[in-house]
């Protein structure tokens, strides 16, 4: 895939729906609509690896919030490089 945004299902869906504001209540809801749409989007690792890789702070990518990717860039951290 050329550019793996072409084929994002999130390209069909209002943008703010993955820029909650907030983490609780409607900011809830709304993330986990968001995650719905991710979790049948056939670029989703494409966009979580660029999520991860670019430093995405705000809002939903490849399926996770902000705390989601914080968690996975600690555990990366933490994990022993091999080589």
């Amino acid at each position: 895939m050329q550019n793996w945004r072409d084929h994002a299902a999130c390209r069909q869906e209002d943008p703010d729906l993955f820029f909650p504001i907030g983490t609780t209540g409607p900011a809830q809801v709304q993330a986990q609509q968001a995650k719905r749409v991710c979790g049948h989007c056939p670029v989703r690792e494409q966009c979580l690896d660029w999520a991860l890789e670019t430093g995405q702070s705000i809002g939903i990518w490849g399926g996770t919030t902000e705390t989601e990717r914080r968690s996975l860039r600690r555990r990366a951290r933490s994990r022993p490089r091999s080589g």
